[in-house]
This record gives structure tokens, C-alpha cells and sequence, in this order.
């Protein structure tokens, strides 16, 4: 039997600096070796020109370059995970399987099957917290409950932090990993290169986010040059005044304790705004933890019988930017060519297609996670929930964006609009808003006029929403 090894599995934590998962296993005093996996589980499921990808498959290569200058070979594989590491971790004869919990339904129960049959195996299944600073249970009320309202979540997300991260340092142990990768069993050494997107079946396709921890390192110096003025630019999509991180954020190129840490440092008031971002994703993966059923159904009971219309046309019109309103259609074809949206035209969108289209926010959902390159299932679907007013401390249901009002404020030079409308661009920022208003007749190269009226379709939501909460009121 060869030497004993401890395998780390990597996920969402593709980076070398401050990975919880890779600091653990070298603290376990055994030679380390580690993989990841291309998920066939997950592949499966995604269009074969998903940029997401290229953008993993590029970051995997170049952490694959990173820990092979630090001894630790990092094996990459094709096939389904429960089967691919327990098959893996017996070849290497590893003692132990580490890796970064997720909080997502469907990989609590992937990990649970690993976990037995590494158990029945003799191997243990070590779990640890990476891709939020409080996991789970980490922040709890006073009752020892989950929260459902963000801003105690966030209370007691900050006097948690103050007292666990006083003196935070990232974790640093590779001087020992150094000596124990002298005893590394040679079936774990020279692994191959990692695979091309075509080997992988699916076609490379352009990001507009440059891969790799190195990547999102530039990209983190860049933006905590400004970030002093993220509080005043963040809603304008023109002004590019968002850090641009979350897609790094999402497949771990970068440490949530270490944003946390550098947010706390700034001590400006666009940093603590960013902080509360940050916040926010821990409070929503929490939620997910706790009430897993809030990914598919309406997290507030008496909004279970909501009555969508879901009309297919409307939701199409929607989805190819052709509503006729300017910047939803903006928000709308961005999303299709560059797999990012601004957080603001997030929340446009969304109240959008429920309110004004009165569909189902799982829609809207669905059609996000097949084109964000940040996409996250917590925070997508509880934005998604907060939109609809259907979510844990949602905004109320009257609360009814105006997509004409929010053009004008937040993109009141019309700079976005033209960028993704381009049969608007000749338009003056006084008729580009709302062209169907204008006092002259203009050309506007076949835009479609709006596919419904806002104010008609406001009240028919208020309505609709009323209707179901009084019945459920009523107990009925």
C-alpha cells in the first residue's frame, strides 16, 4: 500500500491564496493531492455554447500552473463526482477527502452520497467553510433561529465578524506543505493538462471577464481604487462604478474573508455600502441553507396562490429585448451578449417581468441562470423572490418599479440605452426613454411599441397580490 495522502476537492475555491480547503489538508500532516471535477452531473444540463466554461476551464488551467510550483499536483477530471472521487481517493489511497461546503440542495445531496461511500471505505469526508466568512448557522437570533429580515442578519453579521476577524490574517502554510510533498505517491504526480472546451463537449465561447486568480486580483486592485465612490455610482450602469468581482466571487478566484477584511479596512462609506453587498449573499445562502424549498417556491406562504398569467409571448418578448421599453430591452440584450447585468437592471428586469408581465418570477430565474456568468442559485433565486415581493423581507407588493422613471434616473443621458438599443441611438436623451411619447413623430427603425401599458399593468399586479394575502388573511 502506497503512502497515504489527503486529497483536496476543489470547487467553487479555485485560487491558492487564503483557500480554507487547501490550508486544512496540509494541516493533516499527509502528502497532498488534489482535483477537480467537470461535472457531467452539471454539464449535462447546460447549452453546449455556455461561456461559463471557457471562463472555469482557463481559471482551473491557471491554478493548475499555480499549485504545480508548490508541489501539489492537481488532477483534472471528466465524469460524474460521486463517482470520479471516491474512484480517485482509492487510487491515491487517500486517507482523507477535503472540500469547501456548498449550500445548494441538489450538492448537499451529491456530497451526502460521497460521504457515505468514502465512509464505508474507511476514508473520512471533511467539510469546511470557504465561500462565505459565516456559514449555516453561524449567525443565529437570539432564539437560536435562522433570519428572514436582512438588516438584524446584517447586525449580527458585523458583531460576529468583529469579534471572530479582530486580527484576521490569510492562512499560510506552505513552507510545511513544502516537506510533505516529498513522500507524494508517484500515481499522483505528472498529472495531464487540463482539457480543451471541445474535449469537455462545448465550444469555446469569448468572456468579458479574463479567467484566473491572478485575473480577479487585477480586477479586486482596480475597483478598490474607486471604491470610495461605489456608494454614488453603483446604480448608474454607464458609469461602470459596480467592483465587476462577482463572477470571481462565484467560482471562488478570490476570498470572501479576505473582501470582507480589505471592505473593513477602507473605512469609507462606499466600502461599507460594498460590505452590505457582500453581506447580502451570506444572508441569502443562509436563507437557501435553512429553506431550501425558497430556490423553487414562494418563500411567503400567503403568496402561494399567486394566479401568474405567464403570457409565452410576453415572456419571449422579454427575454429578446423587445418590450418596447428602452431599458429593460437594454438590460435584456445585454444579458444575452455578455452574460452580465448591472445589479440595478437586475432589479428593473425582474419587476419588470413580474409586475408589468405578471409572470412567474421562476421565469425570470431560470432564464438568468442560463446566462449570468455569476450566476448563483441562492442569490439568484432570492433576488429574484425579492423582486416579485414574494421573498423573506421582500419589497412590498406595491412597490412597483416604473421602467420609464428608473430609465431616466438611472441612465438619464441615455449612454446605455444607445450602447444596446442601437435603433435608438439617434434619440435625445428627452424621447429615448419613452419614444412612444413623443410630442413628434419620430423614426425609431421598427422598435417595437410597448407590449403593455405600465400604470394598467401596476394595478392589476397590486391587485392580484392583494387579492392573495387578504384570503390568506381571512384564513381561507
Amino acid at each position: 500500500m502506497s503512502q497515504p495522502v489527503t486529497l483536496v476537492w476543489l470547487r467553487r475555491d479555485l485560487r491558492v491564496f487564503d483557500n480554507t480547503a487547501l490550508q486544512t489538508a496540509i494541516r493533516r500532516g499527509l502528502p497532498v493531492a488534489a482535483v477537480f471535477v467537470f461535472d457531467t452531473g452539471i454539464l449535462d444540463h447546460l447549452s453546449r455554447d455556455d461561456r461559463r466554461i471557457g471562463f472555469i476551464r482557463d481559471s482551473v488551467a491557471e491554478l493548475q500552473a499555480a499549485l504545480t510550483e508548490k508541489g501539489i499536483p492537481l488532477l483534472v477530471l471528466h465524469g460524474r463526482a460521486e463517482k470520479e472521487i471516491p474512484a480517485l481517493a482509492g487510487r491515491l489511497n487517500a486517507a482523507a477527502v477535503v472540500c469547501a461546503e456548498d449550500y445548494e440542495p441538489a450538492a448537499i445531496e451529491r456530497d451526502n452520497r460521497i460521504w457515505r461511500v468514502l465512509d464505508a471505505d474507511g476514508r473520512e469526508f471533511v467539510r469546511v467553510t470557504d465561500q462565505a466568512v459565516f456559514a449555516k448557522a453561524d449567525v443565529m437570533s437570539s432564539q437560536g433561529r435562522p433570519y428572514t429580515v436582512f438588516t438584524p442578519y446584517k447586525n449580527a453579521w458585523l458583531q460576529t465578524y468583529a469579534q471572530r476577524y479582530a486580527a484576521w490574517q490569510p492562512a499560510d502554510d506552505w513552507a510545511a506543505a513544502a516537506r510533505l510533498q516529498t513522500a507524494l505517491p508517484d500515481a499522483a504526480r505528472n498529472p495531464p493538462p487540463v482539457p480543451a472546451c471541445a474535449d469537455l463537449g462545448f465550444q469555446p465561447q469569448p468572456s468579458p471577464f479574463a479567467a484566473g486568480e491572478t485575473a480577479a486580483q487585477a480586477q479586486l486592485g482596480r475597483f478598490l481604487s474607486h471604491i470610495a465612490d461605489y456608494g454614488l455610482t453603483r446604480d448608474f450602469p454607464s458609469k461602470q462604478g459596480g467592483s465587476n468581482l462577482s463572477p470571481y466571487l462565484r467560482f471562488g478566484l478570490l476570498s470572501p474573508r479576505h473582501l470582507a477584511f480589505l471592505a473593513k479596512q477602507a473605512d469609507c462609506e462606499g466600502a461599507s455600502v460594498w460590505l452590505s453587498e457582500l453581506v447580502w449573499r451570506e444572508f441569502f445562502m443562509q436563507i437557501l441553507f435553512h429553506f431550501p424549498h425558497a430556490a423553487t417556491e414562494n418563500f411567503r406562504t400567503e403568496y402561494r396562490d399567486l394566479t401568474w398569467e405567464n403570457n409565452p409571448l410576453w415572456l419571449e418578448r422579454w427575454q429578446r429585448g423587445q418590450t418596447g421599453y428602452p431599458l429593460v430591452d437594454a438590460a435584456m440584450r445585454c444579458l444575452i451578449k455578455t452574460g452580465t447585468l448591472h445589479n440595478r437592471l437586475r432589479m428593473v428586469a425582474a419587476c419588470f417581468l413580474t409586475k408589468d408581465l405578471l409572470t412567474d418570477w421562476r421565469h425570470g430565474e431560470r432564464w438568468f441562470a442560463e446566462h449570468l456568468m455569476d450566476y448563483d442559485l441562492a442569490a439568484n433565486s432570492g433576488n429574484w423572490q425579492w423582486a416579485a415581493g414574494t421573498g423573506c423581507d421582500a419589497q412590498p407588493y406595491f412597490r412597483v418599479f416604473n421602467p420609464v422613471l428608473q430609465s431616466q434616473k438611472y441612465d438619464p443621458d441615455g449612454h446605455f440605452i444607445r450602447r444596446y438599443v442601437p435603433e435608438l441611438a439617434h434619440l435625445g436623451k428627452d424621447t429615448i426613454h419613452a419614444p412612444w411619447l413623443a410630442k413628434n413623430s419620430i423614426d425609431t427603425h421598427d422598435y417595437p411599441a410597448p407590449v403593455v401599458s405600465h400604470a394598467e399593468q401596476r394595478e392589476k399586479a397590486i391587485a392580484m397580490f392583494k387579492a392573495v394575502k387578504d384570503k390568506a388573511a381571512a384564513g381561507h
